[in-house]
């Protein structure tokens, strides 16, 4: 049976701390680096029906892709919802240990779990990560279907293969269109336009993406899009993740038991339409 800190030092490796950007706020957040560690529960977020999830399966370690305090913070009082996070984690022994933009830079990484949740062949990062002489890490893949499809089937694949949420799949583009290439960034993607352009794909899989950026990529080219939810584009990686540390534990004769969140941590609940096409 491990030590906690025997697991975050392979956290570290697979997620170099120091791979994250400045702005983010990656690593342990709770947790005795001495106490022992038999079950860890990956999730994206640090919510509290997260955490209420690992109590029941007796988890001693949570890991999830999102920070619990990414700005900072000056109070943990248990009446702040994310104080209660941090107090039910302390009273009842469970570590938080968060990968977030060292994950998604990652070989393999965020991206490489949602491109293989849909079928895509990995071709090269979106954004090569300039430290890595074997041009693998970066942030988003560019990707090649087995065969072409057009832009509405390759939409109707990522709304089977991604997990169900209220959003479900929004598209632009002419869906008749036929895609070859794709780019994909898991998570909030619509900063990276300029490089999905000059990458030339057909088509760019991401989230969060907002009316302006949008409609100008549009005008730009005839780039298509498919607009999935945050936590859907995300959660792929968690399995990646449990695939890895039963490898790690199998190596080490941990015998760690791992566990992939079920919990839909999307805040979306319902969607509802006029009647706008499909």
């Amino acid at each position: 049976m491990p030590r906690l800190s025997e697991v975050l030092a392979q956290f570290d490796a697979l997620w170099p701390p120091e791979r994250a950007e400045q702005w983010d706020a990656v690593g342990t957040v709770c947790g005795d680096p001495d106490a022992p560690v038999t079950r860890v529960l990956i999730a994206v977020d640090p919510v509290q029906d997260v955490v209420d999830e690992a109590l029941r399966l007796g988890a001693d370690l949570i890991l999830t892709h999102h920070p619990l305090y990414l700005r900072g913070t000056t109070t943990v009082a248990a009446g702040t919802f994310k104080g209660r996070v941090v107090h039910t984690l302390i009273k009842h022994d469970i570590a938080l240990h968060v990968a977030h933009t060292n994950a998604d830079s990652a070989d393999p990484g965020v991206s490489d779990a949602l491109a293989g949740a849909l079928d895509l062949r990995v071709v090269r990062p979106l954004v090569p990560d300039a430290t890595d002489p074997a041009g693998r890490r970066g942030l988003g893949r560019v990707c090649e279907l087995d065969r072409p499809a057009t832009l509405r089937d390759f939409a109707a694949r990522a709304a089977h293969r991604l997990p169900a949420t209220a959003q479900g799949i929004r598209v632009a583009g002419d869906p008749d269109s036929v895609v070859r290439t794709v780019a994909v960034s898991g998570g909030s993607g619509d900063s990276l336009f300029d490089h999905v352009r000059a990458a030339g794909v057909d088509v760019f899989l991401t989230a969060d993406l907002r009316h302006h950026p949008v409609s100008e990529a549009t005008q730009h080219s005839p780039l298509a899009l498919v607009d999935a939810a945050h936590w859907a584009t995300e959660w792929p990686w968690c399995e990646l993740a449990a695939t890895q540390l039963d490898e790690i534990s199998d190596r080490h004769g941990w015998d760690l038991r791992v566990h992939v969140s079920k919990t839909v941590t999307d805040p979306w609940s319902s969607h509802h339409s006029s009647g706008a096409p499909n």
